[in-house]
């Protein structure tokens, strides 16, 4: 009969963390963590679609490529 695997212990957790160690190393945790940390923020982030990019100028950025593009063909001429 196969045994029930059940909830990981303190032995199984310092064997795991012990080969993450190893097989990473030590300098590169950190980084890993921030990375992780980062992925699931905008996982959830991405799920609750509230965030959502607004790529539309607005009249005041209008106003302003209207004068650059004034300014550049007049001094071009």
């Amino acid at each position: 009969m196969l045994p029930m695997f059940g909830a990981p212990g303190l032995p199984e957790i310092l064997i795991i963390l012990l080969l993450v160690v190893v097989i990473f190393g030590a300098r590169r945790l950190p980084e890993l963590g921030a990375g992780l940390g980062k992925g699931i923020k905008n996982f959830k982030t991405g799920l609750t679609g509230a965030d959502e990019i607004d790529v539309t100028p607005s009249k005041d950025e209008d106003k302003v490529a209207d004068a650059d593009s004034s300014t550049s063909s007049n001094s071009s001429s």
